[in-house]
């Protein structure tokens, strides 16, 4: 099974849980929770306990500096190598990334002890693709080819507690407030010592470690705390979250990535009490890599780690379903899908481009 066929898959599979009868329960709504894309947005009553699964795509497409656009041939000739003096690396970056799909599937579970805490975990599995063209030589405009990398595997493990500090989950009433604080730490499961085979200016095909961008864990501990604001008025809702991904120490390769700081804000409408709408923006600033790992070296932007990071506003329209009797009671289906609006990165980097989440959610 391809790359875009297994998303493609559980794409269908999720599509099937969409309830098609009218309602009859009283006590579920499609808006009880947040979009999908959101996530440690709603704790539960004690003894509950809700399994999930997502299926993230997402696609980045060409270079950017700053908020400008630059294009293959400019950063070939024009962009320095970092590693330019140590042998067979040229003066300039000649190996340039010009698509990038990522793949990542997420289950999860939470459960709450009491109706004070609600405890979370989460794993992913990843894979990722990025194509690059090769400039011949030291210099020019000559493509030598073109190659694929794709590293492939589980991801760092993410666990948490979730408190509600306002309002209670699962009221039924059709005016409500919740805040919710997470308290929350990524555990570096995920590789960070993944490599390829790549070409060569000089035609070479040697199998190197993969640089930051392409490995599938950060290889330290994150704390990752989030606070969520949601609120329902009749048909439509509202919520707020603020979230961060701050990394504790370094790796073993000698470096670590970038904090993450994210906000995200949403607007719903529910025409039926099975299903609503929703529109979201979310904006984020990444960190440069902080050091370097000495194994990671190319005339690759990728390969610098001061070519990491920066700010990203994407705007998303998302849509959920939930069962409301028989066979798919209180199963939940989310849809969300994302396009990038505004870009200003540590560049030249890729540019991401769009997203597309599906999510299913059931309690017990």
């Amino acid at each position: 099974m391809t790359h875009s066929t297994r998303f493609a898959s559980a794409l269908a599979l999720a599509t099937t849980l969409i309830p098609f009868t009218a309602a009859q329960a009283h006590d579920v709504y499609a808006d009880d929770h947040a979009p999908i894309g959101v996530m440690a947005d709603h704790a539960h009553k004690k003894g509950e306990f809700m399994l999930s699964f997502r299926a993230m795509h997402m696609e980045m497409q060409g270079n950017q500096i700053g908020t400008n656009d630059v294009d293959a041939d400019t950063i070939a000739t024009t962009i320095p190598n970092r590693f330019f003096g140590a042998p067979d690396q040229p003066p300039t970056v000649r190996i340039v990334p010009t698509e990038m799909r990522t793949d990542m599937y997420m289950l999860g579970a939470m459960y709450a002890p009491s109706d004070a805490v609600t405890l979370m975990v989460m794993g992913n599995y990843i894979e990722k693709e990025m194509d690059h063209i090769t400039y011949q030589g030291g210099m020019g405009t000559t493509q030598l080819g073109t190659f694929t990398t794709n590293p492939k595997g589980f991801g760092d493990t993410k666990v948490a507690a979730l408190f509600p500090l306002l309002g209670h989950p699962e009221k039924t009433d059709d005016s409500r407030d919740e805040l919710t604080l997470k308290a929350g730490v990524s555990l570096p499961t995920g590789s960070t010592d993944e490599t390829a085979q790549i070409l060569t200016p000089m035609g070479g095909t040697p199998t190197v470690r993969v640089p930051y961008m392409m490995q599938l864990g950060t290889g330290t501990w994150d704390l990752e705390p989030a606070l969520t604001y949601k609120a329902r008025r009749g048909e439509l809702g509202f919520g707020v979250q603020g979230a961060a991904s701050i990394k504790l120490g370094t790796n073993e390769q000698g470096y670590s990535f970038g904090d993450i700081y994210e906000g995200t804000a949403w607007v719903s409408y529910r025409p039926a009490q099975w299903v609503s709408l929703s529109g979201r923006v979310k904006a984020r600033t990444v960190g440069q890599v902080d050091g370097i790992d000495p194994d990671i070296v190319g005339p690759v932007q990728t390969a610098n780690p001061d070519f990491q990071g920066g700010e990203r506003v994407d705007l998303i329209a998302g849509i959920n379903f939930v069962g409301t009797h028989g066979a798919f009671a209180k199963h939940r289906l989310g849809i969300e899908l994302g396009k990038a609006v505004y870009q200003d990165l540590n560049g030249p980097q890729m540019a991401g481009d769009w997203m597309l989440t599906v999510g299913w959610q059931k309690g017990f």
